[in-house]
């Protein structure tokens, strides 16, 4: 005999009410167990998008998702763990500098990614364009290289949080995704149980972003820093703008090569500032005091980054793959670039192949736009603002009509706008 009734907890919800923590607990281990039809838990699902949750039930909610399976065991690691995780963005490659690069100041990162869906691109598919890479890692083989390394950037395993994997897919088809409170839960319970001690967000603003409003952002950003801080995760957020491109690339293997740039103390002044002060945010929370400038700059976090690679399988010594099809967008007119839009590069790397509809789709690892002029930039009549790469020219008409308005030619260049917008902390 149940201890609740579903139809009775969706009523509960529906009217406004607050959730007991007996009740979302039921909820969470009861639905994971299969006990509760997709139907009902999505009844309940589009209560909670409409009516919300408090803060209690926001972090009992998160907790019961997180109790839904394991935690990961970083005891044996002896340094100081934080992590990062980006709420996503066109062009964000930030993972794969971020991670060696703390690794390479004194921290831990055990970097739980994921795969690209829609318009924003993957971590993990980033790093599979690499020779031999393996994302599937089981969580001894994830602590074995964190402790080797420094840092690993791995595929989640179905222990983690089973809630959220069966509740993220049901979001997905019922019209729930976008509720911030069911956001906020999806992202902690998977971070908090990777077992980090200290946890950076990155929650992008713009027209390439999944929060497009600043107040959206702000919203998600102070909801995941209480729910890490009520789970005893040192926990802060940067807003950061996300209505351009990050760096000159969106596509697989070109943001490695950018990334492995910047890794060699080079690559585009916008990804290294991100990077710089999401690094320095994560050395901060985890106490440690050192210089990712100087880690940059003298080949260390490189070092690092090849170290992990090696250890995941991958083989840097072959070249990374590159398309065979290339096209250029060219600028109708002379003058500066004033808009480089995210959201339609975003687009387009997309139809070119470098991005998925769905979990199961395959991805080109060549496929991406490079952006040779970015906001700001002069540009001649007839030059080239934007690379598009594919397997097959078949791609390119879609990709171009993704593209058009994406970019805009003006007399005069824009206002530079600040990258880092807003810190949030508990």
């Amino acid at each position: 005999m149940s201890a609740f009734n579903i139809v009775d907890i969706i009523k509960h919800k529906r009217d406004g009410e607050e959730l007991s923590s007996a009740q979302i607990r039921w909820f969470i281990n009861a639905y994971t167990a299969g006990e509760i039809a997709d139907e009902q838990a999505s009844a309940l699902l589009m209560a909670i998008f409409w009516r919300g949750m408090t803060s209690r039930e926001l972090n009992e909610w998160t907790d019961a998702m997180i109790e839904s399976g394991e935690r990961l065991d970083l005891s044996s690691i002896s340094v100081p763990t934080a992590d990062k995780h980006s709420t996503g963005g066109v062009g964000d490659k930030v993972s794969l500098v971020l991670a060696p690069l703390v690794a390479a100041c004194g921290i831990a990162d055990p970097m739980l990614s994921g795969r690209g869906l829609g318009h924003t691109g993957g971590t993990l598919d980033k790093l599979e364009a690499i020779e031999g890479f393996r994302a599937n890692l089981s969580a001894e083989e994830m602590v074995s290289v964190l402790g080797e390394v420094g840092c690993v950037i791995c595929a989640a395993g179905p222990s983690l949080a089973p809630a959220d994997r069966k509740l993220y897919a049901l979001r997905d088809v019922t019209g729930t995704v976008e509720s911030i409170p069911l956001i906020a839960s999806s992202i902690m319970s998977k971070k908090i149980a990777e077992g980090t001690e200290a946890l950076v967000l990155d929650v992008k603003v713009g027209n390439g972003a999944f929060m497009k409003t600043l107040s959206s952002a702000r919203e998600l950003a102070e909801r995941m820093v209480e729910i890490g801080t009520a789970e005893g995760v040192k926990t802060s957020a940067l807003l950061t703008d996300m209505e351009t491109p990050l760096g000159r690339t969106a596509g697989n293997a070109l943001e490695v090569a950018e990334s492995i740039e910047a890794l060699d103390g080079g690559g585009p002044d916008d990804l290294r500032e991100i990077t710089l002060a999401l690094a320095d945010e994560m050395l901060d929370l985890a106490g440690v005091q050192a210089d990712p400038q100087a880690a940059l700059g003298n080949g260390t976090a490189k070092e690092k980054f090849e170290a992990m690679v090696a250890a995941q399988g991958g083989d840097l010594s072959q070249p990374l793959p590159k398309a065979s099809a290339r096209r250029s967008v060219t600028a109708s007119a002379t003058g500066y670039v004033r808009r480089l839009d995210a959201h339609g590069v975003g687009i387009g790397a997309w139809r070119l192949g470098a991005g998925r509809s769905r979990k199961e789709d395959p991805v080109s690892e060549v496929a991406g736009i490079v952006c040779l002029k970015k906001e700001g930039d002069p540009v001649e009549e007839g030059e080239a603002v934007l690379e598009l790469h594919a397997q097959d020219e078949s791609r390119f008409a879609a990709a171009e009509e993704a593209l058009k308005g994406a970019f805009e030619i003006a007399a005069e260049p824009p206002e530079p706008r600040p990258l880092i917008i807003e810190k949030i902390h508990a």
